[in-house]
């Protein structure tokens, strides 16, 4: 009896778990929605024929960002890397804050939106602050955080990485309204 009691089980299982996948038409399809056409937003990157005339132009564009002393750009082929100088005191996440500008700026420029952003290292600085943390019985911790505020530096902001600040709240809106819990009154 136990035996044709657990193979009636495993029977209804398998029966139930093939009819959910059978009935999945809920969800929208591609081939079901031709109508849907959407909008290139962003600028199309123009091809570099003036590698000179391309990285002064990134150069003064970077250069207009406060807070940046000094933009160095290098343009092989279609790709832009810039090097973007800041005072060597500032913390990693005004460091971030000033390339991020720099890749705003950047975002909205033809040649720009592919570009690379990096800030320099400032070496000197980073290996006078470690000095001081060794001197002061921290060397690991000393060490650890110079080397993030360096690998801060070096990583690279993607101008195409940018969000427009008008296409964040309707998803964070949505996503919003789909995680309230229902109460019932």
């Amino acid at each position: 009896m136990s035996k044709w009691l657990a193979s009636a089980v495993i029977l209804c299982l398998l029966a139930t778990g093939c009819g959910t996948v059978a009935r999945n038409e809920t969800s929208p399809s591609p081939q079901n929605n031709k109508g849907v056409r959407v909008q290139q937003t962003t600028p199309r990157k123009e091809p570099i024929n003036s590698p000179k005339e391309v990285a002064a132009h990134l150069e003064s564009l970077a250069n207009r960002v406060p807070g940046v002393d000094g933009a160095h750009c290098v343009v092989f082929q279609n790709t832009a890397v810039v090097g973007i100088d800041v005072a060597g005191d500032l913390d990693r996440s005004r460091v971030g804050t000033i390339k991020y500008a720099v890749a705003e700026a950047f975002r909205k420029d033809p040649y720009g939106i592919d570009a690379v952003v990096t800030a320099d290292m400032d070496i000197s600085s980073r290996l006078k602050q470690m000095g001081a943390d060794i001197k002061q019985g921290r060397p690991l911790q000393g060490f650890a955080e110079e080397m993030s505020d360096i690998i801060g530096r070096i990583v690279p902001q993607l101008p195409r990485d940018i969000q427009q600040p008008n296409e964040e709240p309707q998803r964070t809106n949505q996503a919003s309204q789909n995680r309230q819990p229902h109460r019932s009154k």
